[in-house]
């Protein structure tokens, strides 16, 4: 096997050992090295690597084949519940969990949830027990990310322990870009669980945990203080080859490839301001925004991720170490045929494409004849559309999907897009419609969309550019739900939605009430072996 496998396999072994308590989300692997043998250069670097891409993106205690690993069964609830993906298959809850409350027909006629339990919400608490381990959906991006917390606290603490080759200003070096790596991923961990989860925990020790459960808020502040670590350790490095050669050894092979090249400490920087202004934007509702906000988004986004960046991105390769080419992601769980695929494409997704826009003309094939999937779990995934592996070759045109062994680069943070419409999204609700739309065409533009630019917009018009831009730009790169979310979409429904109903009959102006829950609980998997202690903040949203 090729150098980044065996640097994998010794850094799982090394976070089983290391990053969890006995009872609690631990993967166990009856041959753990013992904590010494991580403490050299190239153990440290290989924990770091592993505990990111074994322990953190794809082995947790439980796991079901059909939603998948990390980024398509974790990312795939955030998909489901903003309505870019459907899904018949009834593993983990996958068919109910973006189940809308009910949909209003163009004749009047109302759908209800056929759920048993008859609502998302009622479902989530149903099923939130420990009894359900790994069928329990709240489980799943609650661990993955613990794990990252968890690997991390040992790198760092090893990181000190270790003795690293070269002059002094290369140890150095080494070491710090070894601690940025830690601090940048404990920073991402701890964003997801505050931008998911009602309450989290703090644990920055290596092999021990705690009951202080802590707000989601201050989950995030504790995610601004790791990311500020991060940059401030770059701040002090050069893009020179000790530099490099830590990053290619923590970064794997197969994923050093297009915009996944090791990034220099000021693009990571970069990076790590995109993911600060998400952290801001996806947590507050777009009404609540204030003056303050949209000015930190700014400064942050005027300061993020650039065309040219390199940034962290995933691929396929041959063996299928991170993730499979077939089923590995999101858009590949969505490629082929409506019916033999698990996930299906929305029809709200196609809907909020622009008429002409060549990304939807590369990338999707419309059936002769819509997909009807069992009525007695909803029709809201009945769909006309299939996305198609590798595109259509139109000429400079995003492809959104490609089962290809490593031709599909998935993004793991941050991206150029994500930023413009983010800033974007701050010059339009602070006065400058112009300079926002200049950002939405950016993105049309880098992604080969052959728009004519926005302009003369009114304030409404402009947000709803920037709604859908946001859909069908950052399609499948999990951030929908944080959208629906924050422009109310969960709570308000949508209106003039195209939904096809059981019959095949297309409605192009139903009603959707979703209904779903903003903020998940805390896991049971969590609390039945970690209760809260006396002084913790609330672990269940109280709505």
């Amino acid at each position: 096997m090729k150098r980044y496998i065996k640097t994998t396999v010794l850094s799982f072994a090394l976070v089983s050992l290391l990053g969890a308590c006995k009872e609690q989300l631990d993967v166990k692997n009856p041959n753990q090295p013992t904590p010494g043998s991580a403490a050299t250069e190239t153990g440290v670097i290989a924990l770091g690597q592993g505990g990111i891409y074994v322990s953190g993106f794809k082995e947790v205690k439980y796991y079901d084949g059909v939603p998948g690993r990390f980024w398509t069964g974790a990312v795939g609830f955030h998909e489901l519940m903003g309505d870019v993906i459907g899904e018949e298959a009834a593993n983990v809850y996958g068919n109910q969990i973006g189940m809308p409350d009910y949909v209003i027909l163009d004749d009047g006629t109302r759908v209800v949830n056929p759920s048993a339990i008859n609502t998302q919400m009622a479902l989530l608490r149903t099923v939130n027990v420990n009894a359900n381990a790994g069928a329990n959906p709240l489980y799943y991006e609650w661990a993955y990310m613990y794990n990252i917390n968890n690997a991390m606290n040992s790198v760092l603490a090893i990181a000190e322990a270790t003795s690293f080759s070269g002059d002094a200003a290369a140890q150095t070096t080494k070491k710090n870009t070894i601690k940025a790596w830690a601090y940048w991923w404990k920073g991402y961990a701890y964003s997801r669980i505050g931008s998911m989860y009602y309450a989290g925990i703090i644990n920055n020790e290596t092999g021990v945990t705690n009951g202080n459960y802590i707000a989601k808020e201050k989950i995030i502040e504790e995610a601004t203080k790791n990311l500020d670590q991060a940059a401030t350790l770059l701040s002090g490095l050069t893009n020179d080859a000790t530099y490099l050669g830590v990053m290619k050894g923590l970064i794997p092979d197969f994923n050093q490839v297009g915009k996944g090249v090791p990034p220099t400490p000021e693009m990571w920087k970069r990076s790590i301001n995109t993911l600060k202004a998400r952290n801001i934007l996806v947590n507050t509702p777009a009404k609540s925004m204030t003056a303050a906000q949209w000015g930190q988004i700014l400064t942050l986004t005027n300061d993020g991720v650039k065309a040219t960046d390199y940034v962290f991105t995933g691929r396929s390769n041959d063996n299928g170490d991170f993730f499979a080419r077939t089923d590995g992601n999101i858009a590949a769980k969505a490629t082929g045929a409506p019916g033999s695929v698990t996930y299906k494409v929305s029809e709200r997704l196609i809907q909020d494409f622009p008429a002409g826009d060549k990304r939807l003309d590369n990338n999707f094939t419309k059936l002769a004849s819509a997909a009807l999937f069992n009525s007695d779990r909803g029709n809201s995934f009945n769909t006309r559309w299939q996305l198609v592996s590798g595109g259509k070759g139109l000429a400079g045109v995003a492809v959104l999907s490609n089962q290809a062994v490593g031709a599909y680069e998935l993004y793991l943070a941050g991206t150029y897009e994500e930023n413009e419409l983010m800033k974007a999204e701050a010059k339009i609700y602070t006065g400058d419609i112009a300079g926002g739309l200049a950002a939405i065409d950016a993105v049309r533009t880098y992604q080969g969309a052959g728009l004519a630019p926005l302009s003369g917009l009114s304030l409404d018009a402009a947000k709803e550019e920037l709604r859908k831009e946001r859909r069908v730009g950052l399609a499948f790169r999990g951030l929908s739900f944080y959208d629906a979310r924050r422009w109310g979409v969960i709570t308000d429904g949508r209106k003039g939605a195209v939904v096809v109903d059981k019959a095949g009959k297309v409605n192009t102006n139903a009603t959707i009430a979703y209904n779903f829950l903003d903020y998940w609980d805390v896991p049971d998997n969590e609390l039945a072996y970690n209760p809260a202690a006396a002084g913790s903040a609330p672990t269940k949203n109280p709505k």
